[in-house]
């Protein structure tokens, strides 16, 4: 049985899985979606917590699956626990080499915007319109469970020993594009699977979405 270690991006929290996980129990998976730790903490902080999630799993079939900021988690906890992952699933995930962090990856106009949102070393919690959710309900949903984001997470660069890029990795791009997530899973040599929808697209369509990445995994 598979065991997929769901983790979510930037200022959400597990609850963002809460759609999907149903349609990966009913295909037999079993999940877990850790919460990342908040306040002053950063990307190294997460890929622990992450790491600490991993070595809790029962020993098996173990995917990682990370959103956004979240990619850049689960590439480092992957690196430090490669024999316990087969493969590593980004959906519109952030990724990169050994030693970059989310403003290297990012357009400087991004940066610029969410270093103009931070305050006491916290970023702002932007609009759901931000993330492509425009439906009146579920932009409500998520306005009232997202919290600001650790300035950290985004500062600091990822440490890899070459170990996560040994493991067989996929990345779901959201379509259309609005940041460069497919120039980054080219760039690490991982297969792109496309998927009409927003960035929050687990939101939108949490079905489609646990059916490309269990087709990615079987």
């Amino acid at each position: 049985m598979t065991t997929f270690v769901l983790v979510a991006g930037a200022w959400h929290g597990p609850w963002a899985w809460d759609r999907m996980v149903p349609f990966l129990h009913d295909a037999g998976a079993r999940t877990l979606a850790p919460a990342l730790g908040e306040g002053d903490v950063g990307l190294h902080d997460h890929a622990d917590e992450v790491v600490a999630a991993l070595d809790g799993t029962e020993d098996g079939d173990v995917v990682l699956v990370g959103h956004s900021y979240a990619g850049l988690v689960v590439r480092e906890a992957a690196d430090r626990r490669p024999g316990r992952v087969r493969r590593v699933v980004l959906v519109d995930g952030w990724a990169g080499a050994d030693g970059t962090s989310l403003y290297d990856l990012a357009p400087a106009p991004f940066v610029q915007a969410l270093r103009d949102r931070t305050s006491d070393g916290l970023v702002a919690v932007p609009p759901p319109a931000a993330f492509g959710v425009d439906d009146p309900d579920d932009a409500a949903w998520l306005a009232e469970r997202m919290r600001p984001q650790p300035a950290r997470t985004f500062e600091e660069p990822t440490r890899l020993t070459g170990a996560a890029d040994r493991i067989p990795g996929t990345a779901i791009l959201c379509r259309p594009a609005v940041y460069p997530f497919e120039q980054c899973a080219k760039a690490i040599g991982y297969r792109a699977v496309p998927i009409d929808g927003p960035h929050d697209v687990m939101l939108t369509r949490p079905g489609v979405l646990a059916g490309l990445i269990l087709e990615a995994c079987a």
